[in-house]
């Protein structure tokens, strides 16, 4: 699906929550979902979002249910990459930066070498999906994460399905690789779990010879035209495009919501915003967060995404300004 229409998708689905949780009154409920912000129309501004492209359409879902009942604020939502956000965050340049890894010590120290201090709120879960395309008749449906492993590993010359280890468990099928680039929290994550650290104790870096990008949708293009294509991505974007992937078990256990929430599923991940004091200090800025923490579980649901568990979102809660 193109980024437009995924896009289109998501405002959708926004709308229908501004509905579903204007309904559910004010205050949370069982769902997590609170009021929808006050509509105040005392609030305006511009609210700058950068960042992660798996965490970008659900806070395009809330700035959209959001901005329903406050036409004043103006809200944008762009898609650098985890590691591209941070950059322009740390900068000053952005009040909220979109994440799908927590902050790395050399992104804190730029923060605090600029003087920008910031609160890291949980929104949501993920689960890193490794696809091929759903006409792709490769075999199996399990991958190991060590078999992951020998096809990502910088020196794997495996161009082949069936030359996957061990001998035999994969067809004959040419074998093509998609993923993230390097400065998505996606590639960060993914490299740290799959191919682990080297001696000098730094990430190892991937096998160059795929096509990268830090915009999801592209990796989705790219493994759905090809032969026996092999992508991964957030798994929201998996149910986004369930028609024309099919998903590994990684290790025995399928990625679902259930096993995401759980942390059986090998490559389970916490998915975060993170927002400057200084923009909390603006009364728009304080309203939305607050609008989004409280209704994540609800926006969540409704834009396919995996709610992050009500105990770290009341934490989240507890590090916002007082109403």
């Amino acid at each position: 699906m193109a980024r437009g229409r995924r896009y289109a998708a998501v405002l959708a689905s926004a709308a229908l929550a501004v509905g579903s949780l204007a309904a559910a009154g004010c205050g949370d409920d069982d769902n997590g979902s609170g009021d929808t912000g006050g509509g105040s129309a005392d609030l305006s501004g511009n609210i700058l979002i950068d960042g992660s492209s798996t965490v970008a359409p659900l806070s395009s879902a809330a700035a959209e249910a959001f901005a329903a009942d406050n036409g004043g604020v103006n809200i944008t939502v762009g898609t650098s990459g985890t590691g591209g956000g941070f950059e322009r965050f740390c900068k000053g340049e952005t009040d909220i930066s979109d994440a799908s890894r927590a902050i790395d010590e050399d992104e804190v120290a730029a923060c605090e070498a600029a003087g920008v201090t910031y609160q890291e709120l949980r929104v949501a879960s993920d689960g890193i999906t490794v696809v091929t395309s759903a006409n792709a008749d490769v075999g199996g449906d399990n991958l190991t994460l060590a078999q992951l492993k020998a096809v990502w590993e910088p020196e794997s010359t495996i161009s082949n399905w069936d030359q996957i280890p061990p001998a035999g468990t994969f067809n004959d099928v040419p074998l093509t690789l998609a993923g993230a680039g390097s400065q998505s929290g996606t590639y960060d994550f993914f490299n740290e779990e799959v191919l682990g650290e080297d001696a000098a104790g730094e990430t190892v870096v991937p096998r160059q010879d795929y096509a990268a990008s830090e915009d999801d949708n592209v990796t989705v293009r790219a493994v759905t035209s090809a032969e026996g294509g092999m992508g991964y991505f957030g798994f929201s974007y998996y149910e986004e495009n369930i028609d024309s992937l099919k998903a590994f078990s990684l290790d025995g256990v399928a990625p679902s919501a259930e096993t995401i929430t759980s942390g059986d599923y090998p490559l389970s991940r916490p998915l975060f915003i993170y927002v400057s004091d200084t923009s909390l200090a603006k009364p728009e800025v304080a309203a939305f967060v607050r609008y989004y923490v409280e209704n994540a579980i609800g926006l969540a649901e409704q834009t396919k995404f995996v709610p992050a568990p009500q105990a770290s979102l009341d934490e989240s809660l507890a590090k916002l300004p007082a109403e």
